[in-house]
């Protein structure tokens, strides 16, 4: 492997289209390969252990090398590597659908399964739409969703996304989607408490309802911590309020558990376990099968389907995939739900929680550090450089560029997303493995903030 690195670097810069490419990257050879792993760490190229910080991209959460994964995958593909599920159905997808019903909330037992989280949201978007055509409603399909939401990226899910900067040159369905201010307590205005803010962030909704009609409006949209616009956590009570809104003007509650779905937060799902609310229909992926196997699911409450079942109308939902209920992802989400079971996972998450977010606000000690916020083994850390002069946005890139690669090097992976390193370590940590997480991850900003002190382009105040 090592012998052919440069071969191989130059076959992914010539060849291979990354995920969110600058195109002013685009044949860039200098990426690290990442070629093994086991347990919480990942192996680069030249054998070098990182901690694998973000968990994939929230997704990793029994840990990497699980054999019983991987046997359930091969086995199945040796069974029944595929089959269609237009015409025909499978036994394990059969199943799996049955164990997601036992552990939704409320009523959503109807399960559609789809490639992964973006198709799983664009499942819930057309269905809604669906739904409203067959209750003879076709103008009620405006999503009201929220600045810094990330609900995908296919096109659909895309125009339901909020992060401003993944807007700047693609197209989107903008007549489709209503966007809300920020939800974030740290951008709060000055001086506004906590409870005030609640109100004006409940008044958003309510007032966005009023302007365009609730007779045009179909759906909220909304992840329970908004993942990748930072990890944000919004104020205690706001996913209540807004479903209470939601109920009063008779208009649907998404619930995007993409991230959130399958333990990040100590729970199979965390709408009504931690948020208290239970939502009309659910989307969820990554942690559905631990990213072993491409796969996510749409799941959908009974009184949305009773709506339109049986109508004489002969509607088709005419949404589906050359993929849905594969039966090789299908048994790798059975597998890793039983790891979660035997190895009562959730337990785990709960017992070291406290001391994953002691350890992440710790670092607000920092001077770079202006904000930390998180939940479950979620984690952000938002660093503020403004030195009064040229582009501090421009800056901040640079500041999660520049500690990401600070991290790597002592051994850690994370996510930088523009200012705000992310964490989302696999459920598997241990406590002094967290203690090692972070560790890093303080050496990592301060070094970067060394650096830009030394370079004249910020000073703590």
């Amino acid at each position: 492997m090592q012998s052919n690195i440069e071969n191989l670097r130059q076959w992914d810069g010539q060849h291979v289209l990354h995920p969110w490419e600058n195109s002013d990257y685009i044949h860039d050879t200098s990426r690290t390969f990442i070629e093994k792993a086991q347990g919480i760490f990942v192996y680069s190229e030249d054998g070098r252990e990182l901690i694998d910080g973000p968990g994939g991209m929230w997704c990793m959460q029994v840990g990497y090398g699980r054999s019983e994964i991987a046997s359930a995958i091969a086995e199945q593909a040796m069974t029944l590597g595929y089959v269609s599920a237009f015409n025909n159905s499978n036994s394990v997808s059969a199943q799996l659908a049955h164990k997601i019903a036992h552990i939704t909330p409320g009523d959503l037992n109807s399960v559609f399964f789809t490639t992964g989280g973006s198709t799983a949201v664009d499942t819930a978007i057309r269905f809604v739409q669906y739904r409203n055509n067959v209750l003879g409603q076709p103008a009620k399909k405006k999503i009201i969703s929220r600045q810094k939401a990330y609900h995908g990226s296919t096109y659909l899910a895309a125009t339901m996304s909020g992060k401003e900067r993944d807007k700047g040159w693609m197209d989107q369905a903008h007549e489709l989607v209503h966007f809300l201010p920020d939800v974030t307590p740290f951008n709060r205005p000055e001086g506004m408490s906590i409870e005030r803010f609640l109100e004006s962030k409940i008044a958003d909704l309510e007032n966005a309802i009023l302007r365009l009609g609730a007779d045009q409006v179909a759906a909220f949209i909304a992840e329970p911590i908004l993942a990748s616009g930072g990890v944000i956590v919004p104020p205690a009570g706001y996913h209540q309020r807004c479903l209470e809104v939601c109920r009063r003007h008779n208009i649907l509650y998404i619930s995007d558990e993409v991230v959130t779905g399958f333990g990040r937060l100590g729970h199979w799902f965390a709408s009504e376990s931690v948020f208290d609310i239970v939502p009309d229909i659910i989307t969820s992926a990554k942690g559905l099968t631990s990213g072993y196997m491409p796969m996510g699911a749409c799941i959908i409450s009974d009184h949305l389907i009773q709506e339109v079942a049986n109508t004489g109308q002969g509607a088709s939902f005419s949404n589906g995939f050359t993929y849905s209920c594969h039966p090789v992802s299908a048994a790798a989400a059975l597998a890793n739900i039983e790891i979660f079971e035997q190895e009562d996972l959730l337990a785990h998450v709960r017992e070291i929680t406290p001391h994953f977010q002691q350890r992440l606000h710790e670092l607000r000690r920092l001077p770079i550090v202006g904000d930390t916020r998180g939940m479950g083994l979620m984690g952000g850390v938002e660093c503020v450089v403004n030195n009064g002069s040229g582009d501090p946005l421009q800056l901040d890139k640079t500041v999660g560029e520049r500690i990401d690669a600070h991290c790597q090097a002592l051994g850690l992976l994370v996510r930088p997303i523009i200012n705000t390193c992310v964490i989302s370590p696999p459920l598997v940590i241990t406590h002094a493995q967290i203690d090692t997480l972070f560790n890093i991850l303080e050496k990592g900003i301060q070094i970067a903030s060394d650096e830009l002190i030394a370079e004249g382009l910020w000073q703590p105040s």
